[in-house]
């Protein structure tokens, strides 16, 4: 799985802050001409352009330490099981997450506001009067790792580059990017044709800023294990192929005192360690040679933190709250493979996973069952459709299903007996209508082929959890199974979309941009080999869907257009929804501390907590 997921400027004319800060404000009214210190998608900046830091990172917090722990998320090409590859931007191999943290980009996210976000290596960014040209003034003691300057030239290249060959988490944003100019040595200058969303700058502007020189040197693909040149942080330290990672803190970083990273990358060595086995990775943790884990299965979580160090008190379970941020945990049915491209099939694989039944014997009751696919989030579509979703889905109403416009779409609650006859009777009346006639054990349609359908995990855990799905289908004449494969790949035949049956899990951006969910849902995201498209949606009135979503003015109209989309997609059932987690399950050694308040967008970890040697020293970790 993977959580899109997985990522995370100082105005001259006080004019352009006051604009920039009017709240309520849609991006196309933000001032064009003026140099501003910061973007969001409707004009809402929380931080003034003399702002020192953000208000929820520690500007105290000492530095030193070491930060063991797996990663609960990543994006991109990366990989938490293994890797074979530093470059973690192209769309082959296996990357170890965070090797973003070795990079800079132009500007970065906040974390206590929905979309906003301020200079990093640029100290303004001036919108052309069409705004269609955005001019970024580059700060001029950026420097790379070697010391070497990191100037326009880099970031005009990047952008070229990652449009070119960059994994699609990038190229998809960059569609409509005309061209990327170094005006000189401190000004970028990116172009674009006008079809691009009003909001996808704010998107862009995040993506990490290469060297020219290390790429024109070095191939930019999936066969290097030589740590590519940053400017970030941290840099690429101790590594050990598919084994672990070391990012050491770069005692010389440039940017250590921007207010964007004042208080935060606190710790002097950040290390990742790969388990392909989950009861290793927990071992692993008991013994304190990983020192931060999310949980992420319910058995253990609920019985097996009995372990010494626990009862002594040197390790800690907490829950903090999941991010105000849309989720989606589901499966996709791959209609790329034509006996899953009618809805009822698709329906009828969904009624044979009993979530009641999971809840009862997997989870420990700790999982709520997902409807939507923006969960956690106001875009999650509730009842009838309002008139204002009407108006955007009454002229594609031959192209969705009936369902769009009804009640929204919900998985139905099963009595729990882990084989529920009524849902499963409608699962085999749902096959029979689309052609596939029980014969023997199983269903086959007229040319007596049977129906078949694999799940592909990568993890002892899933093969447990799906098992009892797989019965259930089975039941209803599903010639349905399980294949259990290595990291490597499940990753690959992910990206080729060669499965039947996947799971995975993504966050969105608290505010959705087009380019944010064509990767999942446009139709030109189904052939393109890393795309988020794992179910293959090629849907005309999709497409129209997202353009709304991109055409929003306001935070009213955005939510509209997305609830509206989730409607369609929950009726089109090309993601069977699973379940979520309402917070984070985290338990750590006690020798940390971390900011009182968590911030609402976001949680890393590993930027804004610190290592506190009074706490070390009482656990006899000092």
């Amino acid at each position: 799985m993977a959580a899109l997921p997985r990522r995370d400027f100082l105005a001259i004319s006080a004019a352009a802050a006051a604009a920039a800060l009017m709240p309520g404000q849609a991006f196309a009214t933000i001032p064009t001409g003026e140099k501003l210190h910061g973007l969001s998608a409707f004009g809402d900046l929380r931080y003034g352009p003399d702002f020192t830091h953000f208000d929820y990172v520690n500007v105290d917090a000492p530095n030193g330490g070491s930060f063991n722990f797996a990663p609960p998320n990543w994006g991109y090409n990366q990989n938490p099981l293994t890797f074979n590859t530093l470059n973690s931007f192209t769309s082959k191999g296996d990357a170890p997450p965070r090797m973003e943290m070795c990079f800079d980009a132009l500007m970065v996210r906040a974390l206590d506001e929905p979309d906003a976000v301020y200079g990093q290596l640029a100290d303004g960014v001036t919108i052309s009067d069409d705004r269609n040209s955005f001019e970024f003034s580059l700060r001029p003691q950026a420097r790379f790792h070697d010391g070497t300057p990191l100037t326009a030239e880099d970031a005009a290249f990047t952008f070229k580059l990652f449009k070119e060959k960059g994994h699609p988490d990038f190229s998809l944003s960059l569609t409509h990017l005309d061209d990327a100019v170094a005006v000189d040595a401190r000004t970028l200058r990116l172009s674009f044709s006008g079809k691009q969303s009003a909001r996808t700058i704010l998107n862009i502007v995040q993506f990490p800023i290469v060297s020219k020189a290390f790429y024109e040197a070095n191939p930019f693909d999936s066969s290097q294990l030589n740590p590519p040149l940053g400017s970030g942080p941290y840099k690429v330290g101790r590594v050990s192929a598919g084994a672990w990672i070391e990012y050491e803190r770069v005692p010389d970083y440039w940017g250590r005192d921007l207010p964007v990273n004042r208080g935060q990358y606190n710790f002097e060595r950040i290390r990742i360690e790969f388990y392909q086995d989950r009861a290793a990775a927990f071992e692993a943790f008991k013994k304190g040679e990983i020192v931060y884990r999310e949980e992420a299965t319910s058995r253990v979580w609920a019985t097996a933190y009995n372990f010494p160090a626990f009862t002594a008190g040197k390790v800690v379970k907490h829950e903090f709250p999941s991010e105000k941020l849309p989720s989606m945990q589901a499966t996709a049915v791959n209609q790329r493979h034509e006996h899953f491209r009618d809805a009822r099939v698709r329906q009828a694989i969904a009624l044979c996973f009993d979530f009641e039944w999971t809840q009862r014997n997997f989870f420990y009751g700790s999982y709520e069952r997902s409807h939507s696919c923006f969960e956690k989030s106001d875009f999650r579509a509730e009842g009838m459709p309002s008139p204002e979703e009407l108006t955007l889905l009454e002229p594609l109403r031959d192209q969705l299903p009936a369902e769009a416009f009804g009640k929204a779409v919900v998985q139905p609650a099963s009595d729990g007996s882990g084989r529920d006859r009524k849902l499963l009777g409608r699962a085999a009346k749902l096959l029979n209508e689309v052609g596939w006639k029980r014969t023997g054990d199983f269903a086959v349609n007229d040319k007596g082929e049977r129906l078949s359908a694999e799940f592909l995990v990568d993890d002892d855990t899933f093969v447990q959890v799906y098992s009892p799905w797989v019965a259930n289908m089975r039941a209803v004449g599903i010639d349905a199974t399980i294949r259990l494969v290595d990291s490597a790949q499940y990753q690959l035949r992910q990206s080729t979309f060669d499965f039947d049956l996947i799971s995975a899990a993504f966050s969105f951006s608290a505010t959705p941009t087009r380019d944010d969910l064509e990767i999942f849902f446009h139709s030109h995201t189904a052939t393109v080999s890393g795309s988020r498209n794992l179910p293959g949606i090629s849907s005309p009135a999709i497409d129209a869907l997202l353009d709304a979503v991109g055409a929003a003015k306001d935070r009213e109209s955005l939510t509209v257009a997305m609830r509206a989309l989730d409607r369609a997609l929950r009726a089109r059932r090309d993601w069977i929804p699973s379940w979520f987690l309402a917070n984070h399950r985290s338990a750590y050694w006690d020798m940390f501390g971390f900011p009182e308040q968590k911030p609402d967008f976001g949680f890393p970890v590993e930027a804004l907590w610190w290592f506190d040697k009074g706490k070390a020293a009482k656990i006899g970790r000092a």
